[in-house]
């Protein structure tokens, strides 16, 4: 075996972390789901969208503020890098140990908030892309295998327990991040100078923008409805552009410190068992038959077998329909069931949705993991599939239901859907490894896992491009059909401008379908709860072809096998 380096890093590498005779191995776990449990806050992005899509109009988005879909790719490029770090550092792992890996991680997710939260102050839109999804994306792909890996060598007679720890830690992080993100931004935002009602406010609208005529001259403003206003404990009216704080800058600020603090803490309770370590009285037990093979596949032969690209399939499409839509639940509920049950459906009801969402999805991990060895990860998958179609399929009709006849039955309904579905995205994670190791074996499965966590990218740019895209074009769609029902003077008198400018107008956000719903004929139907019924349908059939891939799943053929003996040491690079 190679000395390590002698460089300045040197005491963080495996050589100097073998644990001595008599190691407590449950030190090990906490440290794993502490690490786990930070850059699992990535599945509470949604509670940004809010504040980052009006960082300037803050109670309100204004002209020059982000659109929804460009702050929402931030999360998929997040979920990219974390898929491409996963996928390429096992063989460095196996290098160097999880202690470097880990502290190599901390500094990249801290660092990319902080990065992030200049970006946010500035109005950098690529500085946050840079700090949050490329930075802070190898940050959560480095810290996602490190200690997976590590617990697995320490616990390989409680394989599934011990990896479930970690990963309900991914899975959980955004019950702690959620409402802790939520009180943060709460505390550092400021209400932006008010003017006046709308109607003692002398306005203009040019170009799509809406200016006030001061004293100082014209200066860009937005209008803010009363619940709008109300998150700043203000009143309805205009208020000035460039002039309060959302507070999600120094939200990223503080996020990124403590995280880097708590996670090079955790690296550093990491040790590494001793060669040929096993727990006392442990013997490996022998495989099972059916698809569960005795023998190995070669982790480059792996990729020249159809099960791989079987598995990815199933992989990329079931992570694409659950994670399109964990990038704007908070968004989705508020939309869909904010309009027609506003009392019910609050702004905090939408962060306690978000809440939720992380309790099934870390939840999910151990039922589902747990249900498959007991009926098989083949039929796990077809729960999967066949349940989550019917998931999909079923929204749309809450949806609807609930816009026609607005009644906590649907509302409910709805809810349960989507939990189900969180629940089975996270399950989906938690039995790839084990489905995995049945069909190629434990030898070379931690990098098998890796390149197969190449699916978990794609999906990251598939999902919140599908819900993104097919939304806009039913807000398009919404909004033209509305506009051409409304009165033509109403219109003007409205906005300010003709319909001719509607184009113009929907570009800068001065005309929204919730707007333009306050002018719309009487007995007009309200499009807003319709909004994602395509983006549902896609999934669904996503879902379907899915489906058929597992179907199809037969043992890995023979001349695929690999003829060294399998070793004791279990999954993870």
């Amino acid at each position: 075996m190679s000395t390590p380096s002698s460089g300045g890093l040197s005491f963080l590498h495996k050589h100097h972390i073998i644990a001595k005779p008599g190691f407590n191995r449950w030190r090990v776990p906490p440290a794993s789901i502490a690490i786990h449990l930070c850059i699992g806050s990535v599945y509470a992005w949604s509670v940004f969208n809010p504040p980052l899509t009006r960082e300037l109009g803050v109670v309100a988005s204004s002209a020059d503020d982000w659109s929804l879909g460009s702050v929402v790719w931030i999360f998929s490029v997040a979920i990219v890098f974390l898929g491409l770090a996963a996928a390429f550092a096992g063989k460095w792992l196996e290098e160097v140990g999880p202690r470097m890996v880990g502290v190599v991680a901390a500094l990249l997710w801290g660092g990319g908030f902080i990065v992030g939260s200049f970006g946010i102050s500035s109005h950098q839109l690529w500085l946050v892309y840079l700090g949050y999804g490329v930075l802070g994306g190898c940050g959560l792909g480095l810290g996602y295998v490190s200690p997976v890996s590590t617990l697995i060598r320490w616990f390989p007679d409680r394989r599934g327990m011990a990896t479930g720890m970690a990963i309900m830690g991914f899975g959980g992080g955004a019950m702690i991040a959620a409402p802790v993100k939520g009180w943060l931004l709460d505390f550092y935002a400021t209400a932006p100078t008010y003017l006046g009602a709308r109607d003692a406010v002398q306005t203009v609208v040019e170009n799509g923008r809406v200016f006030a005529a001061t004293a100082q001259g014209k200066i860009e403003v937005v209008i803010a409805s009363a619940a709008q206003a109300a998150e700043f404990g203000g009143e309805a009216g205009i208020y000035v552009v460039g002039t309060g704080n959302t507070g999600a800058a120094q939200t990223f600020m503080t996020l990124g410190i403590v995280y880097l603090v708590v996670m090079i803490l955790a690296a550093f309770q990491y040790r590494v068992p001793a060669k040929d370590w096993a727990p006392e009285g442990w013997q490996p037990k022998p495989a099972a038959s059916g698809l569960v093979t005795q023998n190995n596949v070669h982790i480059d032969q792996a990729l020249k077998t159809p099960q791989f690209w079987q598995l990815w399939v199933m992989l990329c499409f079931n992570v694409t329909a659950g994670i399109g839509v964990i990038g704007v639940a908070k968004t989705m509920m508020s939309e869909i069931f904010g309009s027609v049950m506003p009392l019910v459906a609050t702004a905090a009801f939408a962060s306690t949705y978000v809440l939720m969402i992380s309790v099934f999805n870390m939840v999910g991990r151990f039922f589902w993991a747990s249900t498959s060895d007991y009926i098989g990860r083949k039929a796990t998958y077809m729960c999967f599939f066949v349940l989550g179609t019917a998931l999909y399929l079923s929204i749309p009709y809450f949806a609807s239901a609930a816009a026609a006849n607005p009644s906590l039955l649907y509302l409910g309904g709805f809810y349960l859907a989507t939990m189900l579905i969180f629940s089975m995205y996270g399950g989906g994670f938690a039995t790839i490894p084990a489905y995995l190791a049945d069909m190629f074996g434990t030898m070379h499965v931690g990098g098998i896992h890796g390149r197969l966590l190449t699916a978990w990218s794609t999906a990251g740019v598939l999902g919140p491009l599908a819900i993104t895209s097919l939304r806009q074009m039913s807000v398009t769609s919404a909004v033209q059909d509305l506009a051409a029902k409304v009165d033509p003077a109403a219109f003007a008198a409205k906005f300010g401008a003709p319909v001719a400018q509607l184009d113009q107008l929907v570009a800068a956000k001065t005309v929204t379908i919730a707007k333009l719903m306050e002018i719309a004929p009487a007995g007009t139907v309200d499009p807003t709860p319709s909004l994602y019924n395509t983006t549902m349908y896609c999934m669904a059939a996503l879902l379907a072809v899915a489906f058929f891939a597992n179907l199809a799943m037969r043992p890995v053929k023979e001349h695929h096998h690999h003829d060294e003996p399998e070793l004791r040491a279990v999954p993870g690079e």
